[in-house]
């Protein structure tokens, strides 16, 4: 038996997903708990989920952003980041992202796959979310 991938969502792609039903983001989301993937967080990863997802820019109350992020919580593993490094990304914001998907072993799936370029450095595939959807459809 293979074992799942292991992915970590960039917030653009949960925001895309919350934002239209008929996006790849969205598919990708409504996959969560379906064991297609092994999604991966972390503390500081679920509460930029919070703070970008509550600036008001979504048809969503605070308790169903409250609901979504809990039920990606309740179904993905969990990591503490303890790294006294930090790579050097485009945007130092995402270096947590970066962190995280090292710990764990895991790709990072984003729409800004520029922001990424150093990651494979690293050892992380970086992938667009109709990437990792494609791969998910046609497994090698």
């Amino acid at each position: 038996m293979s074992q799942l991938p292991r992915v970590v969502f960039d917030t653009n792609v949960v925001v895309s997903a919350l934002r239209s039903r008929l996006g790849v983001s969205f598919r990708l989301l409504s996959m969560v708990g379906q064991s297609r993937f092994a999604l991966q967080v972390s503390a500081p990863l679920v509460a930029e989920y919070e703070a970008v997802l509550k600036r008001g820019q979504l048809a969503l109350t605070h308790a169903q952003i409250d609901d979504v992020i809990d039920f990606m919580c309740a179904h993905s593993e969990h990591h503490k980041i303890f790294y006294l490094w930090r790579p050097v990304l485009k945007d130092p914001d995402d270096d947590f992202l970066l962190e995280l998907a090292v710990k764990a072993q895991a790709s990072i799936v984003t729409w800004n796959r520029a922001d990424f370029s150093k990651a494979s450095s690293l050892g992380v595939s970086v992938v667009s979310p109709r990437d990792f959807s494609q791969q998910l459809e046609n497994p090698s």
